[in-house]
């Protein structure tokens, strides 16, 4: 016998808001949560734009001696873990709490405390590293600190496939709990690397977009996008058994009912040009999901706006949908309006397909406007979309060849 598996809360932290419903409320809105770099003078890294977060404060979650022994990932992890936790009305003291575990990942961890403390070493020695450097760096604590901030006994780990840190986070914990090993688990991911070693290593590599119009830099299946716009954050659901859900009269927001995760086999950070890869996990989540390419109504594609990505996607939707029903699915890329938030981007991500799917409405595309000839597909240009629709699909695609497909369905009641 396997359990059915609920989200009965979620906590987000993004670009468009420190909130669910700020940051839900922006993507239907279409809002650019793009803006110019403020975090350190850029001008030198050639890149102008970023997804920051605005007005967060770590001490709305934690208290201020706790946020100062972490490094910016951990504290919006835990922001995004307190919120889920607080909307779940979960009693931990009523709680199996050594059946209640975490899994949230982070693509690269603590690298502002990388970048300072090798910095300090070089100027000033190896003796003036900070005492808790190495704690505040490692990617895992994210997860570590959650479970300290929550009090959880139960699995305890964190993911590292770089951007689908997130969603394999969310599809693990989901197995997890179908297979009886847990009844609650806090998912998702967290990342923090807008500074200037983050910023620059991926401009090295010519990944970012070089645009100097918030509005023009972030956009995803448009011919003219040049590459993707660094966001920061986290997003972290609460999964559940629904007859633990259901034993304590939770409200349920959505269902998981697919995970597909596979691997290209192929490059370090470009993805097979035949989308072959991706599409075979998107065809993993739905046979899990009992469902057939028909019944998708909604896929939030991982549409980083890089030319690589993009038209790959493109031909992995075909892959995995067939060439006609590919022309009849909705896509979209909300990381045109938050920028990519790396190993996190699955996980807010995640929360907009169960959005979508609780209010029947798709967040859109916005910036395409000068659609490109490999990305021929129905990509929400524009303006979000009245649509109820039963299930939606989840992309997540990271360097190495890692990628990552939740599916999620409308909650109808038991």
């Amino acid at each position: 016998m396997t359990n059915r598996v609920v989200i009965t809360g979620m906590g987000a932290v993004t670009p468009l808001g420190n909130t669910v419903d700020e940051f839900w409320n922006g993507l239907k809105e279409g809002k650019n949560g793009i803006g110019p770099i403020t975090k350190f003078d850029a001008t030198e890294t050639g890149i102008s734009v970023a997804g920051e977060l605005k007005d967060f404060d770590p001490t709305n979650y934690m208290p201020r001696k706790i946020a100062k022994r972490m490094d910016d990932f951990s504290k919006y992890g835990v922001a995004a873990a307190v919120q889920a936790v607080e909307m779940s009305g979960i009693d931990t003291e009523k709680t199996d709490m050594d059946r209640f575990g975490v899994i949230v990942g982070s693509g690269i961890g603590g690298l502002n405390a990388m970048q300072e403390q090798i910095i300090k070493m070089h100027d000033k020695g190896p003796q003036r590293v900070a005492p808790l450097f190495v704690p505040m760096a490692i990617g895992n604590m994210v997860a570590g600190n959650i479970s300290i901030a929550i009090g959880t006994k139960g699995i305890n780990t964190s993911i590292v496939t770089a951007c689908a840190s997130g969603n394999n986070s969310i599809g693990e914990a989901y197995r997890n709990i179908k297979h009886g090993y847990s009844d609650v688990i806090l998912a998702g991911g967290a990342e923090g690397t807008i500074d200037e070693i983050g910023i620059s290593g991926f401009a090295a590599l010519t990944a970012l977009s070089t645009s100097t119009d918030p509005d023009r830099a972030s956009i995803p299946f448009d011919k003219e996008r040049s590459g993707f716009v660094m966001g920061e954050g986290a997003g972290v659901v609460m999964l559940e058994s629904l007859d633990h859900a259901l034993e304590r009269n939770a409200a349920i927001y959505g269902e998981i009912v697919g995970y597909g995760s596979t691997g290209d086999g192929y490059h370090m950070t470009a993805p097979t040009p035949d989308g072959s890869g991706a599409g075979k996990a998107m065809i993993n989540a739905m046979q899990e999901a009992g469902i057939t390419p028909e019944t998708v109504g909604y896929v939030n594609a991982h549409g980083t706006g890089t030319p690589a990505n993009d038209s790959a996607e493109t031909m992995a939707i075909k892959y995995a949908f067939g060439e006609e029903l590919a022309k009849n699915v909705a896509i979209s890329s909300t990381k045109s309006m938050t920028g990519h938030l790396l190993g996190a981007a699955g996980a807010i991500e995640a929360i907009a397909c169960i959005k979508a799917l609780q209010e029947g409405f798709l967040p859109p595309t916005i910036g395409l406007e000068v659609q490109d000839e490999a990305c021929e597909l129905d990509y929400v240009p524009g303006v979000g979309r009245k649509t109820e629709t039963k299930y939606a699909l989840n992309n997540s695609l990271g360097f190495g060849g890692h990628n990552a497909v939740t599916c999620f369905k409308k909650w109808e009641g038991k």
